[in-house]
């Protein structure tokens, strides 16, 4: 496909639609890998200096083509008016096996941040994990989870991406949620738990005084790096929440929008979107387990990440869709109301 093949290129095989980096290993970008499956081990080790040299020069090229201003009405907008849908992407991994995951893109109401739609699969990543490349790990699948919608269900794509992860707040100023911006054409929005330190940004006794300052959801503080740069917002997600979201533009979106709309779309800690993300694609790797007789992982997540006991409306709880439909019915997408495998546009 198109959009990713940019991406792909540089370390995923012709499985991705093109040839691999001169140099790169016969590796292949591999959809519907089971849960502890060998090809994790394709996943560790860094790759050679000629391919990260590569995926420099691509993050320096697809940079340029990042806008971080608001481009869309409703960005501008104190209540967002006309802002009707919004996105989250999640990769979460299977326990104990590095390059099995499953890659998750949700999409909910807005402001009532239902979820109108959800697209989980198991995938092999084979690119290792090395800091500052994430995207090229991870993304391929989640852009690839975005073509399928805008080509099958258009009506439902979303206005806005929330990405667990940094944009501009990056070594290079061109992180996961630039990179999925770019590719997919989408405004972006990285939300990050943890403080990258770069740029002289550290997470010090100053930085940790400031955030003893911010008393109420909401509350923000700039996050300047060395050079002047403002490179994103420490922000108090939620009234109950005394750690902070490091919020940064992914594109085609003002670092102003984005903390607001960060902030009206968490119900927790985490935006309503990437937390969906993340219990979705972790509730389908349990199934998938269950239904491959593997026994499933004891769950490290907090409260705050649990799965409502009750399904949201119109998502339903039956098995279906993958393994003789005995998996959740999102693995090719399920939207509000409708069947696994039909589609039907909301009506917004």
């Amino acid at each position: 496909m198109a959009v990713s093949k940019s991406l792909c290129k540089r370390y995923h095989g012709d499985d991705a639609g093109i040839a691999p980096a001169r140099g790169a290993p016969e590796v292949t970008l591999q959809e519907g890998g089971a849960p502890g499956s060998a090809m994790a081990g394709k996943a560790a080790g860094k790759p050679p200096e000629e391919i990260l040299l590569d995926w420099k020069r691509e993050q320096a090229s697809l940079k340029a083509r990042v806008v971080d201003l608001d481009t869309e009405a409703w960005q501008r907008d104190p209540a967002f008016s006309g802002l009707q849908r919004v996105g989250g992407v999640d990769v979460s991994f299977v326990k104990d096996d590095s390059g099995s995951a499953c890659a998750s893109l949700v999409v909910l109401s807005y402001p009532e941040l239902e979820v109108l739609y959800e697209d989980c699969r198991m995938v092999t990543l084979t690119a290792p994990y090395v800091s500052g490349f994430l995207a090229f790990r991870e993304l391929p699948f989640l852009v690839d989870a975005v073509q399928q919608l805008r080509q099958r269900e258009p009506c439902l794509m979303p206005q806005v991406l929330f990405v667990d992860g940094n944009g501009v707040l990056h070594h290079r100023g061109f992180g996961v949620a630039c990179h999925l911006g770019v590719l997919t054409d989408l405004p972006c929005i990285g939300v990050a738990k943890k403080l990258l330190q770069v740029d002289g940004l550290e997470n010090n006794a100053l930085h940790k005084e400031k955030i003893q300052l911010l008393k109420a959801g909401g509350d923000s503080f700039p996050l300047m790096g060395g050079s002047g740069t403002i490179l994103g917002r420490a922000l108090r997600s939620h009234d109950h929440s005394t750690k902070p979201l490091y919020v940064s533009v992914g594109h085609k979106i003002s670092l102003e929008a984005a903390v607001r709309l960060t902030h009206s779309c968490c119900k927790f800690r985490i935006p309503e979107p990437v937390r969906q993300a993340d219990i979705r694609s972790r509730d389908y790797i349990r199934r998938t387990q269950e239904v491959q007789g593997v026994p499933a992982p004891q769950s490290g997540r907090s409260k705050e990440a649990q799965r409502p006991k009750a399904c949201p409306q119109g998502v339903s709880e039956e098995p279906a869709g993958l393994l003789g439909k005995q998996l959740l019915a999102c693995s090719t997408g399920t939207s509000k109301g409708t069947p696994a495998g039909r589609k039907a546009c909301p009506r917004l």
